[in-house]
């Protein structure tokens, strides 16, 4: 034990000491909250204010373009011929032509410009004159103005668990995000930890270092130090970048907020609802008025059982680590360089490949017969059970999980140490799965 213990530490001094893991542990939320906060600072300041001119020969269309930030709309009672000659001369950025009969030809309207103009800006003026339409015939057709906005209603349902400790609330939202943020982490960590591992082992059998440590250490000692030693480097940095993402996130929040004039924080807020994991808000043009489903899951988050959630997010984190580790370990060893472990490497990822496959599938149906089985099996069980256990998992099924992944991720141990300890003084002679199979047999 002592032998490992020494291992475990020369292991996670050696990679926490490297710059590469400093500059990497620091520079990867500086680079997301850089990335999001340029996002925003570009959006915002590179807005201009665009004058679009309407020339309305219908005159249903009078103060239905209302203006915003960016654009500013004015009518012309010149006809078109007339608006258009003198359209380069008024600076304006777009000419908007919308004929007598719009209603019966709604595809007769036209935009000019001396550029082409954005999809927004062309989809907004499309939205306003669909509105309108819909309105004037609904009108026609004796629906009044009142009876259509009584007629929108927007549901919003709540899920409520029945269990028999009683009725809890709960949110499948957040479940989502949660379990697919976990099983995202999961997988992450055992492709780059794990090669880790082997390339270590690889390494130290290239340059001859691991004949002088097998002298004091038990190849099995000497793997099991290399694997626990990594995943503790691991979980360091994961715990930094969770800190300095979230402290770096608020600062930078704080500051754009300060900076910004207070007739663009609006437009702040739209551009992070747009940005990966927000949702279009209300803005100038139709189409908007739906709620931020970010909101609603912070929101939500009290509702789960979330020191649950991260207890087993750890033991399925060292767990699905440990299992694969090993077997990355055992392809180090069996190779003298890099390029031998293209072989073997695809039996051992094929399933971690398939597990988050599957994952998008058990997120529809987190109770299904593909997600048990899948949350069962100890190669698959790391990430599915981390997507389902937000939703709610039966006791016994999580019990029998992670039974089976300790059986699991001792079992690839003792195979991995079988193949590490013949494996790590052989050099010279291309191996085969042939030949690994008697290693683990040879006494």
């Amino acid at each position: 034990m002592r032998n490992i213990l020494l291992v475990i530490q020369r292991e996670y001094l050696v990679r926490v000491k490297k710059k590469s893991f400093l500059i990497m542990t620091i520079l990867g939320p500086l680079l997301f909250v850089a990335f999001y906060a340029a996002v925003i600072w570009i959006a915002v300041g590179s807005v201009d204010l665009k004058t679009v001119q309407v020339v309305d020969e219908s005159n249903l269309f009078k103060n239905e373009f209302k203006d915003t930030e960016s654009l500013k709309f004015s009518y012309l009672s010149s006809p078109i011929d007339s608006a258009k000659r003198q359209f380069e001369k008024s600076g304006a950025n777009a000419l908007v032509y919308i004929p007598s009969d719009v209603i019966k030809q709604p595809k007769s309207v036209k935009i000019y410009a001396a550029k082409n103009v954005s999809m927004e800006l062309k989809s907004g003026i499309e939205d306003v004159i669909e509105k309108q339409i819909e309105e004037i015939k609904l009108s026609e057709a004796g629906i009044t103005h009142k009876i259509l906005e009584d007629s929108r209603v927007n549901v919003k349902s709540e899920t409520i668990s029945l269990s028999e400790e009683g009725e809890k609330t709960s949110s499948s939202g957040a479940a989502t995000v949660i379990g697919g943020i976990c099983a995202f982490l999961i997988y992450m960590s055992v492709f780059i930890y794990g090669t880790q591992v082997m390339r270590g082992i690889t390494e130290e059998k290239t340059n001859r270092i691991v004949e002088v440590i097998i002298s004091s250490v038990k190849p099995y000692q000497l793997m099991m130090g290399k694997i626990i030693g990594v995943a503790l480097v691991g979980l360091t940095q994961f715990v930094l970048w969770i800190f300095l993402t979230i402290s770096l996130t608020s600062l930078a929040t704080t500051v754009l907020s300060d900076k910004m004039p207070k007739n663009q924080q609006a437009m702040v807020d739209d551009v992070q609802k747009k940005m990966p994991g927000g949702a279009m808000a209300n803005s100038g043009m139709p189409g908007g008025n739906v709620q931020n489903p970010v909101s609603e899951v912070l929101g939500a988050v009290n509702s789960l059982n979330i020191p649950l959630i991260l207890g087993c997010f750890l033991f399925y984190y060292l767990g699905g680590y440990l299992l694969y580790s090993a077997l990355f370990g055992a392809v180090g060893a069996a190779v003298d360089n890099d390029a031998d472990t293209q072989q073997f490497m695809l039996p051992i990822t094929l399933p971690i490949i398939f597990s988050f496959v599957f994952a998008q599938f058990v997120l529809r149906d987190p109770d299904g017969s593909l997600a048990f089985w899948t949350s069962i099996i100890p190669f698959t069980s790391p990430i599915i059970m981390m997507v389902r256990i937000p939703f709610g998992v039966p006791v016994w099924e999580l019990v029998l999980s992670m039974v089976l992944l300790v059986l699991g991720f001792m079992g690839t141990i003792w195979l991995a140490a079988r193949i590490y300890r013949v494996g790590i003084l052989m050099y010279g002679k291309k191996v085969s799965y042939k030949e690994l199979a008697k290693w683990i047999f040879y006494k």
